[in-house]
């Protein structure tokens, strides 16, 4: 059996190029599709993740929203995937007060971005606490695929797939039939929590912290997250 194709999924206000450094320590041997925000919508983006990744078992890989959009796909058609590993991500807000709360935070958002410049929409998004640890010159980096977006682009995502107006999908887990990877910055103690519960519902998951990073591993230490995965990939490609 060929390695499997790895599906990598950017996060919110990410392009799939942010996956980069991370795929470019698995090729050769891993062959990899960096997938950007094509559809502006949660079915848009679940077929987009379902079509990048084939009918040969992929692996799905995502960050945060990204995270949350492959957890979906995966329950949606688990047959189709040969693993799932998901970074700094979780299966939902539970309490409907929280969902309530965040879908009304994220409508105020959505439009403020529809009607701001997106200098100014990149430059509140990158003073977010969630990315306090993140260096001067990492955030830079990340700025031109950011200002590629348009308001009406993000709007579309967080009114579709935002935490708010997503079920959690927690009481799924324990039937899900594929191998789980959960991973989050060892700093990143809410998503780290996630991370674990997640694993220890999946009945064939486990939990990994990144040691040294925040909310954006992939980003702060790619190195880590790629080895990481290797070792994932490779229990993958064991016979059963």
């Amino acid at each position: 059996m060929a390695p499997p194709l790895v599906v990598f999924v950017p996060g919110f206000m990410q392009r799939g190029e942010a996956w980069a450094p991370v795929a470019d320590l698995l090729s050769p041997r891993y062959p990899s599709v960096l997938l950007d925000h094509g559809e502006h919508d949660r079915e848009g983006r679940l077929r987009e993740i379902a079509e990048a990744a084939g009918e040969e078992g992929a692996l799905l890989c995502g960050y945060s929203l990204g995270g949350r959009l492959s957890l979906q796909a995966a329950l949606r058609d688990p047959a189709r995937y040969r693993g799932l590993a998901t970074l700094g991500s979780s299966a939902g807000l539970e309490s409907e007060g929280d969902r309530a709360a965040r879908q009304n935070a994220d409508e105020q958002l959505a439009s403020w971005m529809e009607r701001s410049p997106m200098e100014e929409v990149v430059d509140v998004w990158e003073r977010q606490p969630l990315f306090a640890d993140q260096s001067d010159a990492l955030i830079e980096e990340q700025r031109p695929g950011r200002l590629g977006f348009t308001g009406a682009q993000l709007a579309g995502l967080l009114r579709t797939a935002g935490q708010g107006v997503t079920e959690p999908v927690w009481h799924h887990l324990p039937a899900l039939d594929l191998p789980l990877l959960a991973m989050a910055g060892a700093r990143d103690e809410r998503y780290l929590a996630a991370a674990r519960r997640m694993a220890d519902l999946v009945p064939n998951g486990q939990a990994e912290a990144i040691e040294d990073t925040g909310h954006a591993a992939h980003l702060q230490r790619p190195g880590s997250v790629a080895g990481r995965l290797e070792r994932f990939l490779g229990e993958l490609e064991r016979p059963s």
